[in-house]
């Protein structure tokens, strides 16, 4: 049965609302990275930080969800809350910990290839994290390589390909040959490690809860690997010492100490703004249509870069986000033949 008119309205509109914030936090949050080593941050640890530490912004929306979505006892009778049984309870701890692992290994990899490259590069190179998911889909969740995935892979992997070969004369200022070229690599290895994290999810979907999604299976694998990643970043960066240059560093900050604080404090609140509006768009549709969202919104950040810190645009990097845009488009096609195939067969069933 369809859902009434109003009610199709009200969810597209909440379906818009979540896209322009996952979309807006997404490029405010590149862009204050950028701002905070362009105006003299230094540590790729504070920067792993502000990716991952402000979850505890999506508790209070999390136990309010909670409480709405958990039925009242009746007067006379006791309940009483079985927990999960100990294997179900071990293979959750082991999913939290690797999805943790993954998330702190991308964010840290993310923050060196912010220090060196310009915002425009790093995410025209991230939008082959499309490529990657489909990649790892194809050995963990058997993905299909239709013509529309095919074309996906090839136009996304020439995009990267172009943004390699094009010359180094834009790099930021002070970076040397060697950093730049690190900066390439970190940035591929991130993404790589975006589109297994994803796979992984979707598997963990499918083996773990058996596609029973909802809002609060979302959070959850959300909260609590942050939590993981948090943890270990923050074990890193103790044990790297950069703790005692944060002083240093707020004193030369060219945009003054209340800035520097400010940049990363809205830096972790619009990173958990996009990721909150990532599990809107979940809840509302499916973890694939949030993935591509994210994709497409990528081409966004480097037109905000040219705009903001005037990257440079030239004919390489122009035909290369022109593929990146196609190859997300493509992509994003596929998945909506998917959705649709699995929508009419779901269909017949419930008819049989």
């Amino acid at each position: 049965m369809s859902q009434p008119a109003p009610n199709r309205l009200l969810k597209w509109l909440r379906v818009a609302l979540y896209t322009a914030f996952a979309v807006a936090g997404q490029a405010s949050a590149a862009l204050l990275t950028r701002l905070y080593y362009q105006k003299g941050g230094t540590s790729q640890w504070v920067e792993t930080l502000t990716q991952l530490a402000g979850f505890p912004i999506l508790i209070p929306y999390y136990i309010s969800h909670l409480r709405k979505d958990t039925p009242p006892p009746p007067s006379n009778t006791a309940v009483e809350t079985k927990p999960p049984p100990p294997p179900k309870m071990l293979a959750l701890v082991y999913v939290y910990v690797y999805l943790g692992l993954l998330m702190a290994g991308n964010a840290y990899l993310y923050s060196v290839g912010f220090e060196y490259l310009p915002v425009s590069i790093v995410s025209l190179i991230s939008t082959s994290q499309l490529a990657f998911n489909a990649l790892f889909s194809y050995f963990l969740n058997s993905q299909k390589f239709t013509p529309f995935i095919v074309n996906s892979l090839l136009l996304l992997t020439i995009s990267s390909c172009l943004v390699v070969s094009n010359d180094s004369s834009e790099k930021p200022h002070g970076v040397s040959a060697g950093n730049y070229a690190l900066g390439f690599i970190c940035t591929a290895f991130a993404t790589a490690i975006y589109g297994l994290l994803i796979s992984s999810q979707q598997l963990i979907f499918r083996r773990v809860f058996n596609n029973k999604v909802s809002l609060k299976l979302v959070m959850d694998l959300t909260i609590y690997p942050s939590s993981v990643a948090t943890a270990v970043t923050l074990i890193g960066f103790f044990v790297s010492g950069d703790f005692k240059l944060l002083n240093p560093e707020m004193d030369s900050y060219e945009l003054g100490k209340a800035s520097y604080v400010m940049t990363l404090v809205w830096t972790a609140v619009c990173w958990q703004v996009s990721i909150f509006a990532g599990l809107g768009l979940v809840s509302e549709l499916s973890a694939l249509f949030a993935n591509v969202i994210f994709a497409v919104g990528l081409p966004v950040n480097t037109i905000a870069a040219i705009i903001v810190f005037n990257d440079r645009i030239n004919g390489v990097k122009g035909i290369s986000m022109v593929l990146a845009v196609w190859g997300v488009v493509s992509y994003a096609y596929q998945q909506y033949l998917d959705e649709c195939n699995e929508k009419t067969k779901r269909s017949e069933v419930s008819e049989v």
